[in-house]
């Protein structure tokens, strides 16, 4: 049976801030509350590719979660529409693409989707995410924490 809600992270563990979405993803899978481990299913990727269109079938709704050089400290969070961009033609896609593809695919909307932008400023290779986007990291886990137990979703 699928889990209603997904809470995707992607990113790369080895080039430092780029790691947040993976790692709100891990730290989600360790604490999420036994009550809600049927509803809420979570999946990580290095990044968001044409066959993660699937993983949006039989969702009530999506958070997709990575790190961001432009959002304000320590996180933020926008509703995401389906949108065919650029994206579609390389190896990665943004969410509003996979959305987009999800719909071409499925011929309904895709579920409601909201992207959690956590901000990162250090992306070099070999190095730990740095303790600002850990202190950035820990305040969105939080936010997801809440807002799965809300029942409210990921209203923004």
């Amino acid at each position: 049976m699928t889990a209603p809600v997904l809470v995707f992270g992607w990113g790369n563990l080895s080039r430092g801030d780029d790691a947040l979405g993976l790692m709100l993803v891990a730290a989600l899978r360790e604490q999420l509350p036994p009550a809600l481990q049927t509803q809420v299913e979570c999946l990580d990727d290095y990044q968001l590719q044409v066959e993660h269109a699937l993983d949006l079938v039989g969702r009530s709704q999506v958070l997709f979660v990575d790190t961001s050089v432009s959002a304000a400290p320590p996180f933020e969070v926008s509703v995401l529409q389906a949108a065919a961009d650029d994206s579609v033609s390389t190896h990665s896609l943004s969410p509003q693409a996979l959305m987009h593809v999800y719909q071409q695919l499925q011929g309904t909307p895709a579920p409601p989707c909201t992207l959690l932008a956590i901000r990162g400023d250090s992306f070099e290779l070999g190095e730990p995410p740095s303790p600002a986007a850990l202190q950035h990291l820990a305040a969105a886990l939080a936010w997801v924490l809440d807002a799965l137990r809300s029942k409210n979703g990921f209203d923004c």
